[in-house]
């Protein structure tokens, strides 16, 4: 019972690490999906901006179409719609603008909405009278869902001229040398008082006057490309954010823990009453009450268990099914300090208990990896491989004779004698070790003493220590006379 209990605990162990593995995975796979994606958008958002570059230099510039008073609202077209697409496929939607370039009286398309570009500087009436002009060659154009569209800066100025009341206007420069004047007021003032032309049919370009003149929008467009790649980055950021584990996902594991491992409790405590050979319908309150007090252990256990496996997988680098087995030799080894605290065992079984648990955590973790590799479904992988490698591990265990232990109990003491030889010629060794540079160490200190006759007398002792021949060593005068003179 002791055994077909403990494989459970096991089990319920891996089923739940290999759950909350699952649930990393599918959040890295998510991110990993992506980040590919993303990268796909950024590819395709800055060939469409490469694309427009070399239709305005192929197709406008070399062309010199529209010549000197007329190409930048080419380049304006062009630049709109390559741009415009650009910045939605680098958020993955789709291109919805289109160049129309059949000298109609739409210029380009978006969303099936006609847009007519008019980027004038001409007389301070900031696009205006551009407007104006293809609205009396056009007249149901405005009505046909058609809409204008200004440089980014005139539309600016011209929705703030629209709405000042006449007393601002009033305090305005009589020049606009350094910005509006009252004379531009006037001018956006008669023109939406006398012209078909609301303020709302109206809007801003991407881009600024300036921005898509000749010899600018090089630089205008390599200023996109830029941008593109800081959404880009963001956009990456962003996934890697909603990659991250969760608190909400933590409870869910959690909670998913609590609820199988106190089901699970619930389960064997019916199962065991009923081998005993009780009836359902003749359980006792005292029968019911322990059920429920050991199913709350089981809620309990199963809450700390999901929440620790979850936070090791994901705040620290650890694998779900070492985090679990983790787990499992704590909740063993702290069920042994209580035994021991009690008096119950002493301190040479605590810590063989603690090895024995932890060797079979590992036993189990062991075998749920190679389970899941096996038997790739989520969860029933591990469940399978953990009870295969928990009964294995016990059969074989359980069914060593007594001369198979008595060989590894023989083994010990071989071993155990071992260690105390070497330990005794380990001392020898160092003791004669001692002596010998003892005896070296007084004998170097003498050849190197400060006093002349010391060291004279010091080298030759050195000398003989360290092995040198008796008739190569200078003691007397006449050797060392020789061997400084021949």
């Amino acid at each position: 019972m002791r055994d077909r209990m403990e494989r459970v605990e096991h089990s319920q162990g891996q089923a739940v690490a290999a759950w909350v593995a699952h649930l990393n995975q599918l959040r890295l796979e998510a991110l990993v999906q992506r980040l590919r994606e993303q990268t796909g958008n950024l590819e395709e958002a800055l060939a469409t901006v490469d694309a427009a570059m070399r239709k305005i230099d192929l197709e406008i510039v070399a062309k010199n179409r529209g010549a000197t008073k007329g190409m930048h609202g080419f380049i304006a077209e062009i630049a709109e719609v390559g741009v415009g697409n650009a910045r939605a496929q680098v958020i993955g939607e789709d291109a919805v603008h289109q160049w129309v370039n059949d000298n109609s009286p739409v210029d380009l398309l978006r969303d099936g909405v006609a847009i007519q570009q008019k980027f004038s500087a001409g007389g301070g009436w900031f696009s205006l009278r551009a407007v104006e002009q293809h609205l009396d060659k056009y007249p149901d154009y405005i009505r046909n869902g058609g809409r204008y569209q200004i440089p980014a800066d005139h539309y600016e100025t011209v929705r703030a001229l629209h709405t000042m009341p006449a007393a601002d206007a009033g305090k305005l420069v009589t020049s606009g040398d350094v910005g509006p004047s009252l004379k531009d007021w006037q001018h956006v003032q008669e023109f939406f008082a006398t012209s078909d032309v609301s303020f709302e049919s109206l809007e801003p370009s991407t881009f600024d006057y300036r921005d898509v003149q000749r010899g600018v929008y090089d630089r205008t467009l390599d200023a996109e490309r830029d941008s593109l790649r800081a959404t880009d980055h963001a956009r990456r950021d962003d996934a890697h954010a909603a990659s991250r584990p969760t608190l909400r996902q933590g409870v869910t594991a959690t909670a998913v823990a609590s609820t199988v491992e106190g089901g699970t409790a619930f389960v064997l405590g019916v199962v065991r009453k009923r081998r005993a050979g009780k009836k359902i319908a003749d359980f006792t309150d005292e029968d019911w009450t322990e059920i429920a007090a050991e199913s709350g252990t089981g809620f309990l256990t199963g809450a700390v268990r999901g929440a620790s496996v979850y936070s090791l997988t994901n705040l620290t680098a650890t694998p779900a099914a070492v985090a679990s087995a983790m787990v499992t030799s704590g909740f063993g080894i702290a069920a042994l300090a209580n035994r021991l605290r009690g008096g119950e065992i002493t301190e040479a079984e605590f810590i063989e208990g603690a090895e024995l648990i932890c060797f079979e955590s590992a036993i189990s973790a062991l075998s749920s990896v190679v389970g899941q590799a096996v038997v790739p479904i989520p969860v029933l992988g591990a469940v399978i491989g953990t009870t295969v490698g928990t009964v294995m591990y016990q059969s074989v265990s359980s069914s060593l004779a007594q001369r198979e232990a008595a060989l590894i109990d023989r083994y010990r003491a071989e071993q155990r004698a071992l260690e105390e030889q070497l330990a005794v010629e380990h001392q020898r060794l160092l003791e004669q070790l001692r002596s010998v540079t003892s005896v070296y160490l007084a004998v170097l200190e003498r050849a190197f003493s400060p006093d002349v006759d010391v060291a004279l007398q010091g080298s030759i002792e050195l000398a003989v220590h360290v092995g040198v021949a008796p008739e190569h060593v200078l003691d007397t005068e006449d050797k060392t006379w020789a061997f400084f003179t021949e």
